[in-house]
This record gives structure tokens, sequence and C-alpha cells, in this order.
């Protein structure tokens, strides 16, 4: 390895960091499938193009240009947000978060976006009604509830 491990208190101080700023998609999804309220509000930061096309069951609709307008009147700051945008390829979940943060709400950026909601199985609402996909195989367990990790 051309540049050595961290520290092991530096690699915990960044690793719990990390989880205190990121939720990934099967956590969301199982939060919001369990009974009652899951404790935060997910918000899909794409166009309403993208938003048409497939969102997390549930998810408000604010698209990151729009949160300096629009977000203290649909959102309440006592409850944490979850922002998603496509995939990993696509910042505008991270620039949505960092907005929503400057606003002063709680946030977490969901990693893998709709894109990895999508591959992992999950139900999603499209301007035609619910879909679902089969899981990916390279994303999620084929013949398992959960990936152990």
């Amino acid at each position: 390895m051309r540049v050595p491990p961290a520290s092991p208190a530096a690699a915990a101080a960044y690793f719990g960091a990390s989880l205190a700023f990121h939720a990934d998609v099967s956590d969301v999804a199982s939060a919001l499938a369990s009974e009652g309220d899951p404790g935060f509000v997910v918000i899909d930061t794409r166009s309403t193009a993208s938003w048409d096309q497939g969102h997390v069951p549930g998810a408000i609709h604010l698209p990151t240009a729009l949160i300096p307008e629009q977000a203290e009147t649909l959102l309440d700051k006592s409850v944490p947000v979850i922002t998603y945008c496509w995939g990993p390829g696509c910042n505008g979940a991270t620039r949505a978060s960092l907005a929503l943060a400057q606003l002063g709400f709680q946030v977490k950026e969901m990693l893998g976006g709709f894109e990895y909601w999508a591959r992992e199985g999950f139900a999603f609402e499209t301007w035609e009604g619910h879909a679902q996909r089969t899981p990916d195989a390279l994303t999620a367990p084929v013949e398992a509830d959960d990936c152990g990790c």
C-alpha cells in the first residue's frame, strides 16, 4: 500500500462521522416498512421528470434548486431529513443536504440514491403507479432477506 492506513483512532472518527452523514437504501427501506413513524422524512431532490420516472414511496419532492424557498414551509426542523438523487454518480443529494443543513435541518444523504433503491428490488412509484424490479444480484442478495452487513 502506497499510503498506510490511518490510525485506529482516526479511522474510528472518520467512519463514525460517515455514519452520521449517510444512510443506505436498505436501512431506509427497512425503517419505512416498519410499523409506526420511521423518525425521518425522505426528500427526492431531482427534477419533476425524474420524480415522475420513479421515486421512493412516501418521499417528498423538493428539487435542490427549490430548497432555499420551500424547505421551511414543507419540512419540520425537528424531524431529520434523508435526501437522495439519481445514484452514486450524482451529487445532487449532497448539494441538497448542504442547503438543508445551512437552513438548520438535521440531514443525511441516502447512499446509492434512486438507482440503488430500484436495483435492490424495493418498490417505487412512477407517474403511472407502483413498480418494482427484481433485485440485481450485484447489489442485493437474491435468496436472502438482507446482506448480513
